[in-house]
């Protein structure tokens, strides 16, 4: 295990950025959103005279069996008052909640989702709308609190399909804005500051391309421009720079040195994913998590290095892309693998990946430890979703990236991409450059914005690699002018189902490896390797907590105060149906048209029923997930022994199961699934009519454009997909690196068109 880190160790704190000038709500409906706020995440009081509406009462027995739960779970001389604390504080106490909730709908949150629930605020501060609504002419924030509880309550299966709507934002954004900023949720849990395990260290140094005011374009030439620092872009930029040719990295975000590290839980969604880390599917079932900061998803991932599986190499083969088959594939795998240390050797599992594992082993399915990115050394670090301190995650900002810039490369932070430039030929169009808006770095941390410059830059280059990831790679296309109509369809999202099992002892699940194991007695359900991985994921509590069933105030503390003793699992899934990204009609940011199909749930319910064998097999006392309709698993009190000869025989647990299969096969409108892998929307085929990128990653119907990034995945990889991104970066780059040996000739352009 690696050493413990130095006691006086403090990141740097990172700022968010400002709260937007332009208020699209009133002060009443900003009113209204907090009052439903505070009923969803309550202050929670005993009975007094003259009582606030805007608290739940409990009785004075229940307050003080709370206040003595909390504080027997707290260290320090301070618990019962922290206790109370945690039980009294309400968003609108906090004075960070209402500049973070404008601060996600003024940058985050498309115009149409704002002006939606604008439009139930509306109706929520008027007698006829509350009627509708409410079933009374009494505004909500003037009924008594049990009351507004039961009407929220009562959304989230009332027949209009807008309340249910209202019901899933209102509570989702609650729960996540609450825990993100409480003061005392991570003292009530014990989580840390900072890992106890592991050494600060620093991390490789960038510079980067600083831009003069000016109000002209500034223009740079290179051989090669990059769009993107992610995985894909990294191994690109490694491998053309040291071929000998000018390359600039353009990243839209921004660098963060590894002593800023890990941030914060609002500093670290705010600056490090895309949307803040709240990008939603259109209809709200489906929870995107991607990397958005200087190395891209390599960043914020949870350690895996899984290679491509032989099955799926071979159905992109049988595709028309015998590449996937070749000996020279599983060169490029193994060259990103060697580079970035990957190994099982130092692999120490924390007890949720241990408790997989072993729960595995006792149900005979088959099961294996993850393979973690780690320089081929030890990493106990369980924070690494909000960046790694001790550098000892080697994603592209410690590996490719460094190699890059050793190498001679160039790189430019905030620079957003507009559109790729094209010169005109007889032979058809030749990518020559990128045009976009650079801003430096000044406005995003929130020092004086008007210091901030402001400039479009064009950069005129021989070849131009497209790695802004699934979500952005298709809206830049689209941007340039690309009319494949295959461009931001074929998306896969490896959706999940987050399930927890709470224990007995306490685990601290935040500690250790995320995600060193998995379960792959499930990964092929239909014969054509559809369906589901088993795999344990990070603790972070922001990330965690607003997963866990809400439905009263009071319940949902007191589970959330339990998080030291939970354990999770995702049920991660290789889809066969697909959805679309597309540009926002108004602003033209991401938006994500994606709804699990029936075909996947099925596969989703069969990796959820067997999570829980594994937490009933390894003694765990409740088993909960983010599927709302289900019932969470109580194990009986009679029933304490895990090694019980019955085992998951167990007549309660199947009548719990039992009732599973007869409920609604996970309705969307009633469960949140979430993704951290996406996939396809650029994708490699052998024709333009069902593809967008060919077997070079060239986008068809045009010279010296490419896409490298998991955007070019032919189908959903079904393992984590950072390694297969980058051996097919890997392969490609090397392709562009001999192409640019010698000119190509409007003839071999015209064979392409």
């Amino acid at each position: 295990m690696a050493d413990q880190a130095v006691d006086t160790y403090t990141p740097l704190d990172v700022p968010v950025p400002p709260v937007p000038a332009a208020d699209f709500y009133t002060e009443q409906q900003w009113k209204t959103l907090l009052v439903l706020a505070d009923t969803v995440i309550p202050s929670i009081r005993t009975p007094e005279p003259d009582q606030s509406s805007l608290v739940k009462v409990v009785p004075s027995a229940e307050w003080d069996a709370a206040v003595a739960v909390l504080a027997s779970r707290i260290k320090g001389p301070d618990a019962a008052r922290l206790a109370k604390q945690y039980l009294e504080e309400a968003p609108s106490s906090n004075p960070h909640f209402k500049p973070a909730l404008q601060r996600l709908f003024g940058q985050f949150v498309h115009e149409e989702g704002r002006n939606g629930l604008g439009l139930i605020l509306n109706a929520l501060n008027s007698r006829a709308g509350s009627l509708i609504l409410t079933g009374s002419t009494t505004l909500l924030q003037d009924q008594p609190f049990e009351v507004r509880e039961k009407v929220i309550r009562g959304w989230e299966t009332s027949r209009l399909g807008p309340l249910r709507a209202i019901y899933r934002a209102v509570t989702s954004i609650s729960k996540k804005t609450w825990v993100t900023l409480s003061p005392t949720i991570c003292e009530i849990i014990g989580f840390p500051r900072v890992p106890v395990h592991g050494k600060p260290a620093d991390g490789f140094e960038y510079e980067f391309l600083q831009i003069p005011p000016g109000d002209e374009p500034e223009t740079i030439e290179t051989d090669v421009v990059v769009v993107g620092s992610g995985c894909g872009g990294g191994v690109a930029a490694k491998n053309l720079a040291e071929a000998g040719h000018r390359v600039l990295v353009v990243e839209k975000s921004y660098h963060y040195p590894s002593r800023t590290f890990p941030m914060k839980f609002n500093e670290g969604f705010v600056n490090l994913f895309e949307s803040g880390g709240a990008a939603m599917s259109d209809d709200g079932s489906m929870a995107v998590l991607a990397g958005s900061t200087w190395g891209g998803g390599g960043t914020v991932n949870w350690s895996a290095a899984l290679q491509t599986q032989g099955y799926v190499r071979q159905e992109w083969s049988d595709a028309g892309l015998p590449f996937f088959t070749s000996f020279e594939f599983q060169k490029s795998l193994d060259r990103v693998c060697d580079r970035m240390g990957v190994n099982t050797e130092h692999i120490e599992h924390n007890p949720s990946n241990q408790m997989i594992l072993d729960g595995a082993r006792k149900l005979g399915y088959a099961a294996k430890p993850v393979p973690q990115n780690t320089g081929n050394g030890e990493h106990y670090c369980g924070h690494c979703t909000l960046g790694c301190h001790s550098a000892g995650k080697k994603g592209p900002g410690e590996s490719f990236l460094a190699d890059a810039a050793n190498a001679g490369a160039t790189f430019m932070e905030g620079f957003n991409a507009k559109r790729v430039l094209f010169t005109k030929t007889k032979g058809g169009l030749v990518a020559s450059g990128v045009e976009g808006t650079w801003t430096s770095r000044d406005s995003h941390l929130g020092t004086n914005s008007q210091d901030a410059v402001k400039r479009t830059v064009i950069i005129k280059a021989k070849k131009v690699v497209v790695s802004c990831g699934t979500l952005n790679s298709p809206l830049l296309l689209l941007r340039s002018g690309i009319k494949n109509s295959q461009v931001g369809r074929n998306l896969h999202l490896h959706p999940v189902v987050v399930a927890g099992a709470f224990l007995e002892q306490e685990i601290k699940p935040w500690e250790g490896g995320a995600l060193t194991t998995v379960v792959n007695e499930f990964e092929d359900m239909d014969g054509r390797g559809h369906g589901t991985k088993i795999e344990a994921l990070s603790m972070i509590p922001a990330a965690i907590i607003p997963l866990l069933t809400w439905t009263d105030g009071f319940d949902y503390k007191m589970l959330a105060s339990r998080m030291a003793h939970l354990a999770g699992f995702i049920t991660l899934t290789k889809d066969r149906d697909t959805g679309r990204v597309y540009p926002d009609p108004v602003d033209g940011r991401c938006r994500i048209d994606y709804t699990v199909s029936a075909f996947d749930r099925k596969h989703i319910l069969e990796g959820l029923i067997a999570s829980a064998k594994i937490a009933y097999i390894s003694g765990a006392k409740e088993f909960h997930s983010s599927w709302r309709e289900m019932p969470p698993f109580i194990r009986p009190a009679e029933d304490s022994d895990p090694d019980s000869p019955e085992g998951t025989n167990n007549a309660a647990l199947q009548a719990w199961i039992s009732e599973l299969r007869r409920l609604p096969l996970l309705d969307p409108e009633r469960t949140l699934f979430a993704s951290a892998h996406q996939m396809g929307t650029c994708r490699m085929g052998k024709s333009p009519r069902s593809s967008v990128v060919d077997q070079d990653c060239q986008v068809w119907g045009t010279h010296g454009l490419y896409v490298v990034d998991a955007s070019v995945f032919p189908s959903a990889s079904g393992v984590n997909p950072m390694v297969t991104n980058m051996a097919i970066a890997d392969f490609a780059s090397r392709n562009i690196a001999k192409s640019m040996e010698k000119p190509a000739t409007d003839g071999n352009l015209m064979a392409r068109l």
